[in-house]
C-alpha cells in the first residue's frame, strides 16, 4: 500500500493513502489542486497542484479528476467595478419589474 505523506497547517506532518487524496487538475495548471481529510483534526486540506506534485500523485495512485475552467474566468474585465450600491439597485428593481412576465406576455413576432 503506498503512503502519501502531506502536511496540515495545524497538525503536521500526516500519512494519507490514495483513497484519503483528491486530486483536481484544471485544464488552467494553476489552478489544479490536492485536498485531504487530516486524520488528526478532521480539518479539510485544500492546497495548490503543480506538475511535479501531479505527476507524484498519480504515480502513488490518486485518480485525477479532470476539470475545465470556465472561459468567462480569464476574460478581461472592463468598465467599472460592481459596487453595494449597484447590486441592491438591481435587487429593488427586480422587486419592482418583472421583465420575464413582460417578454411572456408580449406577442411572438414572426
Amino acid at each position: 500500500m503506498t503512503t502519501i505523506k502531506a502536511s496540515c497547517p495545524t497538525c503536521g506532518e500526516v500519512e494519507l493513502t490514495p483513497a484519503d487524496v483528491s486530486l483536481m487538475v484544471c485544464s488552467h495548471a494553476p489552478m489544479s489542486y490536492y485536498s485531504f481529510c487530516c486524520p488528526t483534526c478532521t480539518d479539510e486540506i485544500r492546497k495548490p497542484a503543480d506538475d511535479h506534485v501531479v505527476s507524484l500523485l498519480v504515480s502513488g495512485g490518486v485518480p485525477a479528476q479532470v476539470w475545465d475552467l470556465p472561459a468567462e474566468v480569464l476574460e478581461v474585465k472592463t468598465g467599472p467595478v460592481l459596487t453595494y450600491d449597484d447590486l441592491l439597485d438591481f435587487a429593488l428593481d427586480l422587486g419592482s419589474t418583472d421583465l420575464l412576465s413582460a417578454a411572456a406576455a408580449s406577442p411572438v413576432r414572426a
